[in-house]
């Protein structure tokens, strides 16, 4: 069952955006191409980068409070390269693990790497989280038939939550979270760069809506979007895609708005996060080629060794 679920996980998602384009037609999807133009390119990529750096930052304090030496600007990167992988990639967290695994290996603790990544993850959700609460106990009152929507956004945040804990020991889960996240000199840039991470996220979700044509005041439109970002966190996603777009569909309708324009904001909101990640190319590309001037070396090193014993 194990090797099936990325493979079901794909088909699940790839089957709730056929049920929407069956029922809403493919112009939403089209739609929310079009809309994107060069400036609204530039406004995700400037986006992308202060939601990166604030993501990076916070993995930094995380890391460091485990002992783990992580530079800022090799945090970027790294980041920048695991939202690529995700946004690509079916399984949606490779590159996270990615990222895990080649801080682990370049510190010489795979396990604190991997530790790092989950806290630093588990921190954003938390964050996500609260700002959810906030959002949705102060904007004005939803309709009640969103009240699925809902049910589904807090399982939704319940499981990005669990799933940490569940698969490591909660005794070292949350000893690394004390020393981690928990004290006074990294809780603050903790938080701060967690809300700052989650105001950039909703900033590109306005824009996207915007350019999508959805015309609706941004006190309204605002509980629509966090819920939108908890539901994302289904494991039924591929990169994203798949109950996001489902549930913005259903939450315009619900609240009277055109669920084309529900469907066609997250379209924009998906295209302009992969835009917003293409940094990560520049970063893989860099890698591969110090990696094989690497593996050129060491050849020629082991070359002229054999040389210098054959003679």
């Amino acid at each position: 069952m194990r090797r099936l679920w990325p493979w079901l996980r794909v088909l699940v998602a790839a089957g709730i955006l056929a049920l929407l384009a069956w029922r809403l037609g493919t112009d939403a999807f089209l739609d929310g191409l079009r809309a994107i133009d060069v400036t609204t390119a530039l406004a995700a990529l400037g986006i992308g980068l202060a939601t990166t750096v604030c993501s990076a930052w916070r993995w930094c304090v995380v890391a460091r409070g485990l002992g783990l030496r992580l530079p800022l600007g090799a945090a970027v990167a790294d980041y920048y390269r695991a939202l690529l992988l995700n946004a690509v990639l079916p399984a949606g967290v490779l590159g996270d693990v990615h990222r895990a695994v080649s801080h682990g290996h370049r510190s010489g603790d795979l396990g604190g790497g991997v530790r790092a990544v989950v806290l630093e993850r588990f921190a954003g959700q938390i964050a996500l989280i609260t700002v959810a609460a906030v959002v949705l106990l102060t904007g004005p009152a939803l309709p009640f038939a969103l009240a699925p929507g809902l049910v589904v956004a807090a399982a939704a945040a319940g499981l990005s939550l669990l799933v940490p804990a569940v698969r490591r020991a909660a005794a070292t889960f949350w000893r690394d979270a004390r020393r981690g996240v928990l004290t006074r000199r990294a809780l603050t840039p903790v938080a701060v760069s967690s809300v700052a991470t989650v105001a950039g996220h909703l900033a590109l979700f306005l824009v996207a809506a915007r350019v999508a044509g959805a015309d609706v005041p941004v006190a309204t439109l605002l509980p629509l979007l966090v819920l939108a970002l908890l539901v994302m966190a289904l494991p039924v996603n591929v990169g994203g895609w798949g109950p996001r777009e489902a549930f913005l569909a259903v939450a315009f309708a619900a609240t009277g708005w055109d669920p084309a324009q529900g469907l066609a904001t997250s379209v924009t909101y998906g295209v302009l996060a992969v835009i917003a990640a293409l940094p990560g190319v520049f970063v893989l590309v860099s890698r591969s080629a110090e990696r094989r001037q690497v593996a050129a070396e060491r050849r020629y090193e082991s070359g002229e060794q054999i040389s210098a014993l054959a003679s």
